[in-house]
């Protein structure tokens, strides 16, 4: 059988292209696992992955385990705090053995800091509010038809409709 032609005509993928890049440049934050950056959400899980990142790896003196240090806004600290030998047992699952030995939560301004901004872009889409049923507006207008004033009968009506269309559901 003749040798199979190459169908890419010297082309590369692009994950070829900068895996050495992105290996360089996260090896100089301490990871050795670029996967720990690359598939942060799916190791961790969306919540905790929609509240914090992973910034940096450092190794101790003695070699006995390394710090993930991760960054989360103020208000998100403590409840990610309580998190923590989760996000390890995680994180160490993905090493393959207990690599880090502590995790490290640092806070940020959600905005306002040039380095420290937490941009937290992984964040799942939330789902689109669902249309008002016609019926249900219908009904809920001609119910608060006999109110004088037009604010109140406005309010009433949208309270109404939210009613009307819940007990639908």
């Amino acid at each position: 059988m003749p040798p199979r032609d190459s169908t890419t005509r010297g082309f590369k993928r692009t994950a070829q292209l900068v895996q050495g890049r992105v290996r360089r440049a996260s090896e100089s934050r301490g990871f050795a696992q670029t996967r720990l950056l690359t598939h942060w959400p799916e190791i961790v899980g969306e919540d905790i992955a929609a509240v914090a990142r992973p910034v940096n790896v450092s190794y101790g003196r003695q070699g006995f385990g390394a710090t993930l240090t991760v960054l989360t806004t103020g208000a998100q600290a403590p409840m990610l705090e309580m998190q923590k030998d989760t996000v390890r047992e995680k994180v160490n699952a993905v090493y393959g053995y207990n690599a880090i030995a502590r995790i490290r939560v640092t806070q940020t301004a959600p905005t306002g800091f040039a380095e420290g901004q937490a941009s937290f872009a992984h964040r799942p889409a939330k789902p689109a509010k669902p249309r008002p049923d016609p019926e249900a507006a219908a009904r809920a207008a001609d119910l608060a038809k006999p109110i004088g004033d037009p604010g109140l009968r406005r309010a009433l009506e949208a309270l109404g409709q939210n009613v009307l269309s819940k007990a639908k559901r």
